[in-house]
């Protein structure tokens, strides 16, 4: 496994790698992704077992561009309208897919739908006109833990079972991206993410609740334990314990073992980019546990807690 700078001959041999059926970890603008052709089955096997993924947990594909999904997916309107907003970017689909798709029922979960997204983020985009396919890319981490925000982070998670790794630096957002189901009647927030819930209801209308079981979930991050650490995490502290790692947020509290500070300036979008890199820092810390200080539910704020509450749940 190769750490490489995203030169064009490092493109060229990804794309090779990634045709030979071998796994390649790249940046997007949310979070580092493991790729695989996602009309191979064995390829879109190899990151299940890489990850110690449940195969039942579907993959997010990504397209360059709104033509390559058109030929995966049926598109609505509204997905129309939801692309032309907010495509290449941090939102992924959910949508019926073809009859002809191509894409291996693996990486759907044997599901009837598909979820897509164009990413924003050059590499990934150099990638994938390089490759000339679509690429089945969940976070290039062990399956449950913290998502990667660097390249060392896919390193130190997946070590050989990844052939290659293209280094674009720290990942824009740090927060991977949200998740729409356009599969039913109703537009469905399936995961919160980088696009908020606001700026997407002024395209949709209001997104209904989703109505799957942890045992087939319809898009990926639904799982009820996930993100997790190591130590135990403990959420909206207002004191902190001399054996505590705090994740602060705004004015930090005083006495903790150790302190890092999502956004001193209380800003959502400085948190969200913050928070894999510094749950990573804490977590490797001499401390007994991790709290975290109350975040506001609003805005990118709704996505940071989703990702926190779950990283929060033990087996």
């Amino acid at each position: 496994m190769a750490i490489r700078a995203p030169t064009a001959e490092a493109l060229h041999e990804a794309a090779r790698m990634l045709r030979q059926g071998n796994l390649v970890a790249f940046p997007t603008e949310t979070v580092y992704g493991l790729g695989a052709d996602a009309t191979s089955d064995t390829a879109v096997a190899a990151i299940f077992s890489a990850k110690g993924r449940p195969q039942f947990n579907p993959l997010i594909v990504h397209v360059p561009d709104l033509a390559a999904a058109a030929r995966l997916a049926d598109m609505s309107d509204v997905a129309g309208r939801l692309t032309e907003r907010f495509w290449p970017g941090p939102l992924t689909l959910v949508l019926p897919r073809r009859v002809d798709c191509g894409v291996s029922w693996l990486a759907t979960a044997g599901l009837d739908t598909i979820a897509l997204r164009c990413p924003a983020h050059g590499i990934a985009q150099a990638l994938l006109n390089a490759f000339g396919g679509p690429i089945a890319a969940p976070s290039a981490n062990p399956s449950g833990t913290v998502s990667p925000t660097t390249a060392d982070h896919v390193k130190a998670g997946l070590g050989n079972a990844v052939s290659m790794i293209l280094d674009g630096g720290p990942t824009l957002h740090g927060l991977e991206s949200t998740i729409v189901g356009l599969s039913s009647e109703h537009p469905v927030m399936l995961r919160p993410g980088a696009v908020t819930r606001a700026e997407i209801e002024q395209v949709t209308g209001p997104l209904h609740a989703a109505r799957d079981t942890q045992g087939a979930p319809l898009a990926p991050g639904r799982l009820q334990r996930h993100y997790a650490t190591t130590k135990p995490l403990r959420l909206n502290a207002a004191s902190i314990g001399a054996d505590e790692a705090l994740l602060a947020f705004g004015p930090p509290l005083t006495g903790a073992r150790i302190c890092l500070n999502l956004s001193g300036t209380r800003s959502l979008i400085e948190a969200a980019a913050n928070l894999f890199a510094m749950l990573r820092m804490l977590d490797t810390s001499d401390a007994r546990a991790i709290a975290v200080m109350s975040i506001p539910h609003e805005g990118l704020g709704e996505a940071i807690n989703d990702r926190l509450a779950r990283a929060a749940v033990r087996e």
